[in-house]
């Protein structure tokens, strides 16, 4: 999957609750967590980040380019990013 077709799931909402992920440069292989809630004013939303609670979204495009991960965005480093799953499920089986 390529870092537009992601943005392109949460920008829709399209299923994108919950989604895990971690970089492939972590030896611990910690995971992140992504997330979309409609009825929230900044419905968009990371979780295990450089922020301690979390940290919430207006725009799916803000939520990727917050520089939340070692003072990096998952934009910046897409090339890093192991989805493993999105919506509770497996990124094959998503679509």
């Amino acid at each position: 999957m390529t870092y537009d077709e992601l943005l392109k799931i949460f920008e829709k909402g399209d299923d994108c609750d919950e989604t895990v992920f971690y970089f492939k440069t972590d030896p611990k292989q910690k995971e992140h967590y992504l997330g979309f809630i409609p009825k929230y004013d900044k419905p968009y939303w990371i979780g295990y980040c450089d922020i301690e609670d979390g940290c919430e979204f207006t725009t799916a495009k803000e939520m990727f380019e917050a520089k939340v991960f070692d003072g990096k965005s998952i934009k910046s480093r897409w090339d890093e990013v192991v989805l493993c799953s999105i919506n509770g499920r497996n990124v094959e089986d998503f679509f």
